[in-house]
């Protein structure tokens, strides 16, 4: 029996690799629009962030996911995250 092996994705905030599953992806289609990516499936450019407020916050203050997405991010989605966040705990 092959063990299937658990995709790995780096949180932008703590810098650490975890299971893709555990984090949530932040997407650049290629309108450059941002959003957050419930399913893990959508096309275009992504980063990812664990469920821990002290990540994004990280993420926030050091402009990581500006940097990844290559895109300025404003406010609102930081604010929707956020409560993506809080929700899942």
């Amino acid at each position: 029996m092959k063990v299937k092996k658990i995709p790995q994705r780096m949180c932008t905030g703590c810098m650490q690799m975890k299971p893709k599953k555990e984090l949530i992806r932040i997407v650049k289609n290629k309108d450059n629009e941002v959003s957050i990516d419930t399913t893990g499936k959508k096309p275009g450019r992504g980063a990812y962030i664990c469920k821990n407020i002290e990540c994004l916050e990280k993420a926030v203050k050091q402009k990581r996911l500006e940097k990844n997405l290559e895109r300025k991010i404003d406010d609102d989605l930081y604010a929707r995250l956020k409560d993506e966040i809080i929700n899942e705990q």
